[in-house]
């Protein structure tokens, strides 16, 4: 009984190893940088740091969730919409 279970736990290790792990990690390096962006509020440019742990979590369920780590627009914009994010 045990040998299946180790089967199933072999395949599901190697599944992480070869699929999730490469898919999370190239997020990670995409997102992991600061970009500059037009803030679409002040048409001002601004700096932004995206939440790189959470893009690269959230890229293996399907397009990564971005969202605004920090900016240099806070702390007088912070709680914005983040539109900037979509041209990032």
């Amino acid at each position: 009984m045990t040998t299946p279970l180790i089967t199933i736990a072999a395949i599901l290790a190697l599944g992480a190893l070869f699929v999730l792990i490469p898919v999370a990690s190239d997020s990670y390096r995409r997102f992991r940088r600061r970009r500059v962006v037009t803030c679409p509020e002040t048409k001002a440019s601004a700096e932004i740091l995206i939440d790189a742990r959470h893009a690269a979590g959230s890229s293996l369920f399907g397009n990564p969730r971005l969202r605004v780590n920090d900016c240099t627009r806070w702390p007088e914009r912070q709680g914005c919409a983040e539109d900037c994010l979509k041209s990032a």
